[in-house]
């Protein structure tokens, strides 16, 4: 709510009567690059996750953008057949379509864009339990040994959709949304990857994952180009449509 009140009031606080003459508006182009606080801020409160994210992005059109991130996360899964630590980085890279259109000079944005992924990671098994149909007649076997599984790599696309406003000059705060899907991923023998750094939990191997983000970035200006905005067009009625008053009696 509070990042929603402040994109809204940064549009309303831009108004200005354009009805006279047209306005001249100089778009930024330049680097954004900022980090993910939501990473961050988990780190701190769960004490089986930590990671970070670098996001960047570069404006090529007046609504088109490169954009990319990279990071590392570790990741304890813990439950009553398995603890598993997964740890890894990422990197990804797409594009940034502005679905929203500005009022003169503010530079907040609504957004889609759309990623390819990839991750080198590793897994400690530091113990299991198998799993017995038949609990009955004989044990569960449990080993405590742990296992090291290195060398593994995960590709994926995802689609995205988020917001960023500008709260103070060159300063943005952002958030967004990603529905991923898996592309291809090395799968250890006998084990199914749990968790995969940068995508994410891999819901019983679905190959479907989710995820979220929320931001702080600065723009490194670079230089600026100008726009014309359309002033607002009115048409007076002809004097031949005036409604013609009509004879008293």
């Amino acid at each position: 709510m509070l990042f929603f009140c402040v994109f809204v009031n940064a549009q309303n606080d831009s108004i200005v009567d354009t009805t006279d003459d047209s306005k001249t508006i100089k778009l930024k182009y330049g680097l954004r690059i900022g980090g993910d606080i939501g990473k961050l801020t988990r780190s701190f409160l769960d004490d089986d996750y930590s990671g970070f994210e670098i996001m960047a992005d570069y404006r090529l059109k007046e609504k088109l953008y490169i954009a990319g991130e990279i990071g590392f996360e570790e990741k304890n899964t813990v439950n009553d057949y398995l603890d598993i630590t997964t740890k890894g980085s990422y990197i990804k890279g797409g594009v940034d379509f502005n679905m929203y259109q500005n009022w003169l000079d503010m530079d907040n944005m609504i957004y889609a864009g759309f990623r390819v992924g990839a991750s080198t990671f590793s897994h400690d098994l530091n113990n299991y339990t198998v799993y017995s149909i038949d609990q009955y007649w004989e044990p569960q076997f449990t080993s405590s040994t742990k296992q090291e599984l290195t060398g593994l790599t995960a590709f994926w696309a995802e689609i995205i959709l988020g917001m960023k406003a500008e709260l103070f000059n060159n300063l943005y705060i952002g958030l967004n949304v990603q529905l991923k899907v898996s592309v291809s991923q090395t799968i250890p023998n006998n084990f199914d990857n749990i968790y995969i750094p940068g995508f994410g939990k891999t819901y019983d191997s679905s190959g479907i994952g989710v995820g979220y983000s929320y931001f702080l970035a600065y723009r490194i200006p670079l230089y600026k180009k100008t726009k014309q905005s359309k002033p607002a067009e009115f048409t007076k009625p002809d004097k031949e449509s005036r409604p013609t008053p009509r004879n008293r009696p």
